[in-house]
């Protein structure tokens, strides 16, 4: 038997946002291969094997995967959100090219998944309808300095900034840090939206001035995302919180 890898991302949580592609990749796998939390997201089904690892062994992750495939299994690595943005894609491509020749001849795919940003940003309007980029505050994999070189980059260019893991029990600083620069750059009336468990049941999704954004705020399940000096609130009826968007034109304001 032929064996294959599909990367599969699943979404934010929502199975609503699980792609019906992405579903067939998980119909047809033999065995799924993911950080626990996630493949508890994925439909039980009769003789599926699974097999479950902590969320910092990507790459030992990876080349389990790779070696289930070149075996003769039908593989899915499971991934949140989308695969490609943060997530297995590359770590599943950085053993490839890294690892047994004989992987490059394997049937890779990737399926991709609603990313949180995308999630968030649709929960609140278009904060991210015009130039936008995102960013990962962790610094497990490159250094802070990189991190911070990138964020300034960002804020000179004028982006709306989505900003991936902001803040964890192992990292309590870098958000602060991160803020601090935005600050330096951003006027203080900036909206931010803080977008915690996106289409999960304990989704939170709050629009805070930036001057009112503290690290406390936000855990490792939040997304924020940092608006231009271009993005604006539409104030609705009390109770109800405002829409956030950032024009596609450049500087207008009507």
């Amino acid at each position: 038997m032929s064996g294959c890898l599909t990367i599969v991302g699943l979404g934010p949580g929502d199975t609503r946002w699980l792609t019906p592609a992405a579903s067939e990749a998980l119909a047809q796998a033999t065995d799924l291969v993911g950080y626990g939390p996630y493949l508890v997201r994925a439909p039980e089904r009769p003789g599926q094997r699974r097999h479950p690892s902590d969320n910092r062994v990507e790459l030992d992750r990876a080349r389990y995967a790779l070696e289930l495939a070149a075996d003769g299994a039908r593989v899915a690595v499971v991934s949140g959100g989308d695969p490609g943005v943060f997530a297995m894609a590359a770590a599943v491509f950085e053993a490839v090219e890294s690892g047994d020749p004989a992987w490059r001849s394997l049937d890779i795919r990737v399926e991709p998944g609603v990313t949180a940003m995308f999630a968030a940003a649709a929960r609140v309007g278009a904060p991210l309808g015009g130039d936008f980029c995102a960013i990962s505050l962790s610094d497990n994999l490159k250094p802070w300095e990189v991190v911070e070189a990138r964020l300034k980059a960002a804020l000179s260019a004028d982006f709306a900034i989505a900003l991936y893991n902001p803040i964890s029990s192992a990292r309590p600083w870098q958000l602060g840090a991160a803020l601090s620069l935005v600050r330096e750059v951003r006027d203080p009336d900036t909206p931010v939206v803080l977008a915690r468990a996106v289409g999960r049941p304990d989704e939170r999704i709050t629009v805070r001035s930036l001057s009112e954004v503290e690290p406390s705020q936000a855990d490792m399940s939040t997304l924020l995302i940092i608006g231009a000096s271009t993005t604006r609130l539409i104030e609705r009826d009390e109770g109800r919180g405002p829409y956030v968007y950032t024009p596609r034109s450049y500087g207008v304001r009507s």
